[in-house]
């Protein structure tokens, strides 16, 4: 069996906890947004991370979920963290073309140009130019906010 490193040397996570965390990850990537909110409520923490970088948000952003992404928004979600590859919520959600989550997100205040490739230059790519306006006045907003 692999040891997953917790905190530090030594600290490793057992098979049960293993198990609980996959179904966890499962829930946001299937929608079940009332078990996956009860356990945020338990302690589960928001932000969890799988191997690969990807958040609860971000699953739950990718497979379009916007109950789930709403719920993880108000427990506190960073929707900004990037997975290992440097992909964002946001920037999956525009891959998608799911114009509710990305408006959930950016409510949020996502940052469209977070990431690599970040959501503005994915709208770019596939040519989704309304998108892209989009974003960019989300930008332009964050700017003057920030003046």
């Amino acid at each position: 069996m692999t040891n997953h490193v917790v905190d530090g040397p030594g600290a490793t996570l057992d098979a049960e906890v293993l198990d609980l965390a996959s179904r966890i990850f499962d829930m946001a990537r299937d929608g079940d947004t009332a078990t996956l909110a009860a356990y945020l409520e338990a302690g589960v923490p928001v932000n969890l991370t799988n191997t690969n970088g990807d958040t609860l948000v971000m699953l739950a952003a990718y497979h379009g979920h916007q109950a789930a992404v709403a719920a993880l928004i108000e427990r506190g979600a960073d929707v900004d963290r990037h997975n290992n590859r440097g992909q964002t919520p946001l920037a999956g959600a525009v891959f998608k073309n799911d114009a509710t989550t990305i408006e959930l997100l950016l409510s949020a205040d996502a940052d469209p140009l977070a990431g690599s490739p970040s959501a503005l230059e994915t709208a770019r790519f596939f040519e989704r130019e309304e998108l892209a306006r989009q974003l960019l006045q989300h930008i332009q907003q964050r700017r003057n906010e920030n003046v």
